[in-house]
């Protein structure tokens, strides 16, 4: 009863499967998730400072700039010597 399918199933060979789509859209997702988790840290870091702290927009857009600048440095692609 297990081996029902078995005579419909096709033979799988590892590594013959063109895999191009997937993977670019696992590096556009890979990116995405990266930048919008920057965004989303540099947005709460200004509400937090301007409304939390009581610090003012000012403080609070200054905070954000510095968290913004600092995660663009981190995040972004890096050069390899192989290229």
């Amino acid at each position: 009863m297990a081996d029902s399918h078995a005579d419909t199933a096709h033979d799988h060979v590892h590594g013959e499967m063109e895999i191009s789509a997937q993977k670019h859209m696992f590096e556009l997702f890979i990116a995405m998730t990266k930048w919008c988790s920057l965004a989303i840290s540099a947005l709460l870091v200004l509400l937090v400072v301007w409304f939390a702290v009581g610090a003012g927009f000012v403080a609070g857009f200054i905070a954000a700039a510095v968290v913004t600048v600092v995660g663009v440095v981190m995040l972004r692609d890096k050069k390899t010597a192989e290229h």
